[in-house]
């Protein structure tokens, strides 16, 4: 049958009980995966902290930002595999499918869903690259963020069995997907702009960010393990669902609930008297890049927090060693340094903590 690829007839995937977050799927067989799918694009647009927030520049779009916009369980729409440059505009102007904002959940914290739906596209994307050539060395080209985006996969010999073959290509399809989105994080605070002479360290490590991007990757890689990497529409419907339920899981708030933390943490995470895109317009940032993390911690909130990982080795192979996201010097690298080759993960905390040594500075400065 054309544009699948079937490796085995048997697909039978339980899920474990006990984690209503995201249970772990047991993996007894392989179900078809999906070909040929255009790689996402662009990322959807996403938003500064806060809400009801004002913009600087009256009456010029800002692309990277969605302005108040405060979700809920019930108004998320439904999820779209964003393949396109298209769908990011359809989204920004409100006439995408699926809804992209921010909420508040008693045991993740501040959720940002753009940064969730980007992580498990990617998540997906690269499975349906990896899975077929899984083992072999190869590499695979994103688009620019300073620097060249480099998938790198290297050479080692795959497990025998079908069903830990599919089990490890998800797992290293959303480790990767995770690191496209630290440094992500990294390239924004050095001077990437998706829209050009429209800054965005606004966003830079804002506190939501990267936990919002695990939780996109385990996500996906749940959705993966349970069967539903067979095309972009049973991807898209079992994304739905399982969004749902994490976000239950995670004891998402009410509108009213969601409001009311962000003017809980009003002067102490952001300020509501400046204007996107000012940068210290978000006052708190997360600059830690560890994919085991706990969200950043919420005053006030009593709930035990959820922590997110992505395990260092999965059936005995350790997944830094099978592939890494390398970003080589690109044409136009803003305030980025240049590497001694190329960065790999290994470098991207210490670009982190470089911008937050600068970040304190700056503030210090401002509060004299």
């Amino acid at each position: 049958m054309r544009g699948w690829l079937f490796t085995f007839l048997l697909c039978a995937f339980c899920a474990t009980a006990g984690d209503a977050v995201l249970p772990t799927p047991v993996v007894r067989g392989v179900a078809p995966v999906a070909r040929h799918l255009s790689p996402p694009e662009s990322l959807r647009p996403c938003c500064a902290f806060g809400y009801d927030l004002k913009v600087r520049a009256l009456g010029v779009p800002i692309p990277v930002y969605q302005i108040g916009n405060v979700l809920t369980l019930d108004t998320l729409g439904n999820h779209r595999y964003n393949d396109s440059a298209l769908g990011a505009v359809k989204n920004l102007v409100g006439l995408s499918e699926e809804a992209n904002g921010l909420l508040y959940t008693h045991r993740g914290g501040f959720i940002d869903i753009a940064h969730v739906r980007d992580t498990a596209d990617n998540t997906f994307y690269l499975f349906t690259r990896l899975y077929p050539k899984l083992g072999q060395r190869w590499r695979l080209f994103y688009s620019e963020e300073l620097g060249v985006r480099r998938v790198q996969l290297n050479a080692f010999t795959p497990p025998s069995s079908p069903a830990q073959r599919y089990t490890l290509a998800a797992w290293l399809a959303g480790k990767l997907a995770f690191e496209l989105a630290q440094w992500h994080e990294v390239a924004q605070w050095y001077g990437f702009q998706s829209v050009p002479g429209f800054s965005e360290e606004i966003s830079a490590f804002s506190p939501e960010d990267l936990y919002s991007n695990l939780l996109g990757a385990r996500l996906a890689i749940h959705v993966i393990l349970s069967g539903h990497a067979r095309s972009v529409d049973d991807y898209n419907r079992a994304m739905d669902a399982t969004l749902r339920q994490a976000l239950v899981g995670l004891n998402v708030a009410t509108r009213e609930e969601s409001e009311q933390m962000f003017r809980a943490v009003d002067g102490d995470w952001w300020n509501s008297r400046r204007r996107v895109p000012d940068k210290f317009l978000v006052l708190k940032r997360n600059y830690s890049l560890s994919d085991n993390r706990l969200p950043t911690p919420v005053p006030f909130e009593k709930a035990t927090p959820y922590q997110l990982e992505i395990p260092e080795t999965i059936n005995g192979y350790v997944l830094a060693r099978l592939g890494e996201l390398q970003i080589h010097p690109g044409n136009d690298m803003q305030q980025l340094p240049m590497p001694a080759g190329y960065y790999t993960p290994r470098q991207f905390q210490v670009l982190a903590r470089r911008a937050e040594q600068a970040d304190e500075v700056q503030l210090q400065r401002m509060q004299k």
